[in-house]
């Protein structure tokens, strides 16, 4: 495992904050409602996960490596970004945010959530899969649970 600075981490993760910053600016009509109700354990793992995510992330020691699994977990990254440009386009309902992209479900959770998997395997960084695994099971479960309020 090698923790020297990560180009490839860091260009995850401007793909991956570039567009929050966006959506900060035109959250979805009505989200504060369904944000009032989210699980403050699936909260604090979120929020966990995002803080190792992004630190293990920029020393992981992964730079623009051709093997296949960071290939898939760098088109991942970009479908992600796709779909926010989708997102973006639209009208910005909850059902914009949350609906299939490429049958996908969940697509602004699950994306990077395996693609920063996918980055700790590459760089065989335990730490960094493990973190993905924390991010994932507050994110993706929060938003699981704002789609379920919309159904």
């Amino acid at each position: 495992m090698d923790f020297s600075f990560s180009f490839a981490g860091l260009l995850f993760l401007v793909m991956l904050f570039v567009p929050n910053i966006l959506w900060s600016r035109c959250p979805p009509k009505d989200y504060e409602k369904y944000s009032k109700h989210e699980n403050r354990v699936l909260l604090a793992l979120e929020r966990i996960g995002q803080v190792l995510v992004t630190v293990l992330s920029l020393f992981c020691g992964v730079n623009f490596s051709f093997n296949k699994i960071f290939l898939i977990a760098f088109l991942l990254m970009v479908i992600y970004d796709i779909y926010w440009i989708g997102y973006f386009r639209s009208p910005k309902t909850m059902n914009d945010m949350y609906g299939n992209f490429l049958f996908i479900p969940l697509p602004g959770a699950t994306l990077p959530v395996i693609a920063f998997f996918l980055l700790g395997v590459c760089a065989n960084n335990v730490f960094l899969a493990i973190s993905s695994i924390i991010l994932g099971i507050g994110h993706i479960g929060i938003h699981m649970g704002h789609k379920r309020e919309i159904n």
